[in-house]
């Protein structure tokens, strides 16, 4: 269960300074500070912070790191088969650095918290499923050739760079076209009841080969975005049916195949209407015995305060953010995208989600390939014709939080009494605090920044992010 403690605090007294790194806006992203650590910054007691009377009125941080909130599970983003296509064209050199800006935990972000579809999905070069051949129950032509291609290859080369194992999250878009009332993957549609039970053995069968294939697997989402019908790879389910699903075949499946320890997540669509799936889901222990917790997506209003609904009624269940990009193209050297991705990060964290994943690791210049035309941004960009690796906005955004709060590390009370920062803070397991302050305003601010009894004076650019990082 997640809840707030009180512990005693980590021994940061002989500490005398802070070390940070910001990210700020230029005339383009040519000329922006990226990811730059800055000189340290010099500590003294709050006390005699305080008496100097031209801090009096200056906006104050705050951060009490004995004040503890859930446990973060990690970051992450998401290999498809668009982004595995695409490393794989790109020269040895440039698919190395790619990985390692990822999954490297000293020179990179140090990605643990992964996601994967099963069976395509729109980032996919085409329609597929593992069980492709119709009136198939018994599974028998189930396999995952197609996978072998491109995707694990890079799961794989990600796996000998990322920092321990890491969390690799299963979702569906669509089971396969037979096993639909319309016919086919894309389009919405719906499970047929008669061929739930083989859909259930699909994500055994999935799990099984995969870890196999020396790839372990976390947890499954029963359904991509159950609530939408787009003209991609899509089935419709309502939180009733996803609530049957889940507690008379998928549970019961996982289950007797001694998988057990997969966690089930449910909804993992927008943050709109996950309130009235969690009610729906939750308010049936025989379904609710089986789910680890809820996803969420963004592509609506932000409606952040559902976030926190949801953990209010259920707390004993977990949040986690299963996908976000920028729509609509590339973007290719927006620094909105990255703000998008901070303010949504912060805002998650601070209403109790464990971890946040991203949607494509890599897509090329055009926001692709998708087979249906539904091109995206990524953080990393590949020039084919170049061949060389764009990173954008989001990548350095990204980075400030998963590179200084780790798996393991808990959120802890931090506020500011500016509105143009927008803050979050965490002590990681070796006692360090990290504190992310995000300022989406056109304005520099200089703030009073308070870290456990001890204080410093800030100055934040305008359009700018700052993790600082007191160590233990």
């Amino acid at each position: 269960m997640n809840h707030k403690t009180e512990t005693s605090s980590a021994s940061s007294a002989g500490t005398t300074s802070v070390r940070w790194t910001l990210t700020a806006k230029g005339a383009d992203l040519a000329t922006s500070t990226r990811f730059a650590a800055q000189a340290d910054l010099s500590l003294q007691p709050a006390a005699a912070f305080a008496a100097d009377a031209a801090r009096a009125g200056m906006p104050r941080l705050v951060v009490n790191s004995r004040r503890r909130f859930q446990r973060i599970e990690g970051f992450g983003g998401a290999f498809t088969e668009a982004a595995a296509a695409t490393w794989r064209q790109l020269p040895p050199a440039e698919a190395d650095a790619l990985l390692r800006a990822y999954f490297d935990v000293n020179a990179g972000h140090g990605y643990t918290f992964n996601r994967v579809h099963m069976n395509s999905c729109d980032f996919s070069l085409g329609n597929y499923a593992h069980a492709d051949v119709p009136g198939d129950e018994a599974l028998e032509h189930f396999n995952i050739d197609r996978d072998r291609q491109a995707l694990l290859p890079m799961i794989k080369a990600a796996q000998q760079i990322a920092p321990g194992p890491m969390k690799l999250l299963v979702s569906p878009w669509s089971p396969p076209a037979w096993m639909k009332t319309n016919g086919q993957m894309n389009g919405g549609g719906k499970l047929l009841p008669r061929h739930a039970s083989a859909w259930a053995q699909c994500y055994v069968r999935f799990i099984q080969a995969y870890e196999a294939e020396g790839v372990p697997v976390w947890g499954v989402s029963v359904q991509n975005e159950p609530d939408a019908v787009q003209r991609w790879d899509s089935c419709v389910y309502s939180a009733e049916e996803e609530r049957d699903f889940v507690r008379d075949h998928l549970g019961p499946a996982l289950h007797a195949a001694g998988l057990a320890r997969i966690r089930i997540v449910i909804w993992d669509h927008n943050r709109d209407q996950m309130v009235q799936r969690a009610d729906v889901v939750y308010s049936d222990p025989e379904a609710a015995k089986y789910v680890w917790g809820c996803g969420f997506h963004w592509y609506v209003e932000d409606h952040f305060d559902h976030v926190q609904l949801v953990h209010d009624a259920f707390p004993d269940k977990q949040l986690l953010f299963t996908e976000g990009c920028q729509e609509g193209g590339p973007h290719v050297g927006s620094w909105a995208p990255g703000e998008r991705y901070a303010r949504s990060i912060i805002n998650d964290l601070n209403r109790w989600t464990v971890g946040w994943i991203d949607w494509n690791l890599l897509l090329d210049e055009t926001g692709g390939p998708n087979h249906v035309g539904n091109l995206c941004s990524a953080p990393m960009l590949a020039d084919r014709e170049q061949q060389r690796l764009m990173p954008q906005s989001s990548y350095d955004y990204l980075g400030h939080f998963s590179r200084f709060i780790r798996p393991g590390a808990f959120r802890v009370l931090c506020s500011a009494s500016s509105q143009d920062l927008e803050c979050t803070a965490a002590v990681n397991e070796d006692g360090s605090v990290a504190v992310v302050v995000l300022n989406r305003s056109e304005k520099s601010h200089r703030f009073a920044l308070h870290i456990d009894g001890q204080a410093t004076v800030a100055d934040l650019p305008p359009r700018a992010i700052a993790t600082y990082v007191l160590p233990r």
